[in-house]
């Protein structure tokens, strides 16, 4: 699963869609946490999308993953440069040419970052962009942008919504979002000025006018005091009581929830729970009120309480067009409260389906990895209430029963059965490994041998069995070894000390050339597959002997 959201976010980073690659390389390392190459494919796409502090975060846990990987200090270098710290760019390009010394990339963005290091600070009024980012910071933002009528709107749009956030966190990267004409009027409003943008402007005059005829000379005094005179400012919009009383309503509940959401990283979810409570008697239009209460109601373990204030958000935001992640979010904090109270009720099926309602809304990596929780939850309880060792052993004499009657595949349904029952019984995965190798399906003999020793290593049985299959393979040196494990916990086994003995024959036999052309070719083609010869033939020196060898 992790390899087939990988894959899409791949295809969708390729053709330009980043924010929807980030989202499928999130759904994969919620599968895979522990995949460094996922981080690195996350930060690429959100470096793409500017949201540097982001991708950032994402290149250290590369880093932290794999320190020996090139490409996740190219990761690291690429979001410090967005950042606009050239000099920790700089350091992180520098550490990745010294795991590989040949990267272009690499090269290319330690020279990008040096030449910005060298480049003169931009000379800005006021202490530049991160001295005005700093107003970001201040709680009167929320009230200025929900009281005026040309701003109010934003405050429902995700991407802005996420800008502003971004600039709050780092308010250094106000530069990077100054193109968009939002932000700019948010800006304007915060500094309390009219910003003129290129558009304001006219520059269609040519800076070395020809001189123009003499009909139009003698318009241009004329033309220019009408130039001169101050455009009319438009009257301001009158606004109604009932409105007025609306914005400051609005104001007052977003005021409230930033109280509850302190409230709540202080665990005092009462009063958390005061001030959300609050909010929604203010302003009913914002669901978000709800699914913040829900969220403390699932920590104090009052989950019919959540799951309440999740239906009203479900339902509310359906009724407003609310944005779909707020929906989801809502689903999400109502499966969760299910499947808390599945524990006692032991039904898990509707926290599972409550999830999946969550991500046709949104796939959120969250969510995912919630529902692969209550599905495990679920199939854990199953087997739980499954168990029985009596009914494992009935099986598994059963089982025993058709081995001697060499009904072998009827033996194996009553050993599947008896696993099924006890799986943590090491003689049934001995039992059925010996059906197996009686039916020549080795691998599956195999795994069941290594799965007898695993449960009870000191069962000498499960090593004559892994032994056996390994004979039959005809890896006699790995055979050998697993019967002599055997030996150190009972020297006397007479199977096992027989085991070591065919080994023998059979080596020696090979040593000495008395072996068949098909066998000879099976073991070269076995060696060919080993790891350890692998690496040895691929080694530069020993390639640069065979080509020596060979033009002999």
């Amino acid at each position: 699963m992790a390899d087939e959201a990988k894959a899409k976010g791949n295809a969708a980073f390729s053709a330009g869609r980043f924010e929807e690659a980030a989202g499928h390389f999130s759904d994969a390392i919620a599968l895979a946490p522990a995949n460094h190459v996922l981080y690195s494919n996350r930060s690429a796409a959100l470096a793409s999308i500017h949201r540097y502090s982001d991708a950032l975060a994402d290149a250290e846990k590369t880093v932290e993953l794999k320190p020996d990987w090139a490409k996740g200090y190219s990761r690291l270098g690429a979001a410090h440069l967005g950042l606009g710290d050239a000099a920790s760019a700089a350091a992180a390009y520098e550490k990745g040419l010294a795991l590989d010394p040949s990267n272009e990339g690499l090269k290319a963005g330690l020279a990008d970052a040096k030449k910005a290091a060298a480049a003169p600070p931009r000379r800005a009024p006021s202490g530049g962009a991160d001295a005005i980012g700093q107003m970001f910071q201040g709680p009167e933002l929320w009230t200025k942008i929900a009281s005026d009528p040309a701003t109010r709107a934003y405050l429902d749009q995700p991407d802005f919504m996420q800008m502003l956030r971004e600039v709050q966190r780092n308010p250094s990267s106000l530069n990077t979002y100054l193109s968009d004409p939002r932000m700019m009027q948010v800006l304007s409003l915060m500094l309390n000025i009219k910003i003129q943008t290129p558009q304001d402007s006219d520059f269609s005059q040519s800076s070395s006018p020809s001189q123009p005829p003499p009909q139009q000379q003698k318009q241009q005094p004329e033309t220019k005091a009408r130039e001169m005179e101050p455009e009319p400012q438009p009257e301001p919009m009158e606004v109604s009581d009932e409105e007025k009383e609306r914005k400051e309503r609005k104001a007052a509940a977003l005021k409230e929830k930033e109280a509850g959401n302190a409230s709540y990283k202080k665990k005092d979810f009462e009063t958390a729970i005061q001030h959300y409570t609050k909010a929604l008697e203010l302003d009913d239009e914002d669901i978000s009120y709800l699914t913040n209460r829900a969220a403390v109601y699932i920590e104090m373990g009052k989950y019919d309480e959540c799951i309440e204030d999740c239906d009203k958000a479900v339902e509310r935001g359906r009724e407003l067009r609310a944005d779909f992640k707020m929906v989801a979010r809502a689903l999400t904090r109502k499966g969760t409260a299910l499947a808390k109270l599945a524990k006692n009720s032991k039904d898990y099926d509707i926290a599972i389906e409550t999830f999946q309602k969550a991500l046709t809304e949104h796939r959120n990596p969250d969510t995912l990895k919630r529902l692969n929780e209550a599905e495990k939850a679920k199939k854990d309880l199953e087997q739980q209430e499954y168990y029985d060792p009596k009914l494992a052993d009935e099986e598994r004499e059963k089982g025993n029963e058709m081995f001697k009657q060499q009904k072998y595949p009827e033996a194996i349904k009553h050993y599947n059965e008896a696993i099924r029952r006890n799986p943590k019984d090491a003689r049934v995965y001995s039992n059925r490994a010996a059906c197996y190798t009686k039916l020549g399906a080795m691998p599956e003999g195999l795994k069941d041998a290594e799965k007898c020793i695993e449960l009870d290593p000191t069962f000498t049985k499960g090593y004559t069995r892994k032994g056996a299959v390994q004979f039959f393979m005809k890896e006699y040196e790995k055979a050998m070894e697993t019967y002599q494990a055997g030996l150190k916990l009972d020297p006397n086994n007479q199977e096992l000390l027989d085991g070591i003995r065919r080994c023998v024959e059979q080596i020696n036999k090979a040593n000495r050339g008395d072996i068949s052309q098909e066998d000879l070719q099976e073991k070269q083609s076995k060696a060919m597959q080993d790891p350890e010869i692998q690496n040895i033939l691929t080694d530069p020196i020993m390639r640069q002997v065979s080509s020596n060898l060979s033009s002999l």
